[in-house]
């Protein structure tokens, strides 16, 4: 594997010292770049995207030709492990995702298994082969899963939900059987994870976007103790250096605290957190990433400037910072406005880091 050329992001979860802030957005190839929409015609569909390595390969170096971004993330779905787990993944036109068969009986949930990556989920492993290789060391590259939760909801429900009433009534009713599905799930994301790293991802990211609905004690119990186990499970070096890991919960700044506590090297914020509020709770004992509303960059440049120099300035001065989206980018987001804010957190966060 080439050398990095450059590692700022690496360094920047690490808290180690950096130049500048570095970036990368939230779902950075996606449906805002117009070269996308074109690969993923080619591709017929989706899912056809995320199982062509080639084509994936080429989706993750999008933004990278057209963006001075600090780091690449694999482009694939978090759904992919319950499809691997055999629960019939596809994609309804203008709907989002579905589950042909949905957990809701006992004995489907009894028989579900951790999928060997190797074999149910190599054309992932193969993606992340090919974009490393195509990176040539430019940047480093992202590896990332869904948490065992928030696959949880997506499986038992059959689909997104406004409420996940599906899984809270189960969560209330039978939670050993959502116990179940998590310590499989649990046992799926770490091995997956882990055979990411061992392909070429030089950082692990797990999203747990429907944490953030669940009680106090519930998020403790059903979301953040499994992804807890899985940060301890992770590899954590490979190819001679350190594989940062960053937790976000969307909906979590209640938690941060006890996300620090994990043993994760980062915590992802959205947008409703201050995040000099969050570096004053979680001290020096990670890195943070985001906040920035995906949104604002549907404003005007003088707005997205500003909102860059005000969560640059809320966070201070040195490492530990790596700027990002509270969300994945808007599908209708003009792709200039990434230059603007990209710009803007080349021109002024250098400062933050002087001397």
């Amino acid at each position: 594997m080439s050398a990095l050329k450059n590692d700022t992001f690496l360094r920047a979860l690490l808290r180690e010292p950096v130049d500048y802030t570095p970036t990368w957005l939230m779902r950075q190839a996606g449906r805002y770049l117009p070269e996308y929409n074109a690969t993923r015609a080619r591709a017929g569909d989706f899912l056809a995207l995320c199982k062509t390595p080639d084509l994936a390969t080429e989706v993750t170096l999008q933004p990278l030709a057209r963006y001075p971004l600090d780091a690449a993330i694999l482009f694939s779905d978090i759904l992919t492990v319950p499809d691997a787990m055999g629960l019939g993944l596809y994609f309804a036109q203008g709907e989002g995702p579905r589950f042909e068969r949905p957990l809701r009986e006992e004995w489907a949930i009894r028989a579900l298994a951790a999928p060997d990556p190797a074999d149910k989920l190599g054309y992932v492993l193969d993606a992340v082969r090919s974009i490393r290789k195509a990176l040539d060391g430019s940047v480093p590259l992202i590896g990332f899963s869904g948490s065992p939760f928030t696959l949880a909801c997506y499986m038992i429900e059959g689909s997104g939900s406004d409420d996940y009433r599906t899984v809270k009534s189960m969560l209330y009713q039978r939670p050993d059987l959502l116990h179940h599905i998590l310590e499989i799930n649990t046992r799926a994301v770490t091995d997956y994870l882990n055979a990411q790293i061992e392909a070429g991802a030089q950082a692990a990211m797990i999203f747990d976007t429907w944490g953030g609905m669940l009680s106090h004690r519930a998020y403790r119990e059903f979301s953040l103790a499994y992804m807890a186990r899985i940060v301890a499970g992770l590899k954590k070096e490979n190819e001679g250096r350190r594989v940062p890991s960053i937790l976000f919960t969307k909906g979590g700044g209640l938690w941060l605290e006890d996300m620090a506590a994990t043993g994760c090297d980062a915590l992802g914020l959205d947008w409703t957190i201050e995040i000099g509020d969050a570096r004053r709770r979680v001290g020096d004992k990670v890195a943070l990433q985001g906040n920035f509303d995906p949104l604002c960059l549907m404003g005007s440049p003088e707005a997205i400037v500003n909102e860059v120099e005000a969560i640059l300035e809320s966070y201070g001065p040195g490492s530990g910072h790596v700027f990002n989206l509270g969300h994945g980018i808007n599908q209708h987001t003009p792709p200039e406005n990434v230059n603007v804010l990209l710009d803007a957190i080349r021109k002024t966060s250098p400062g933050y880091h002087a001397g």
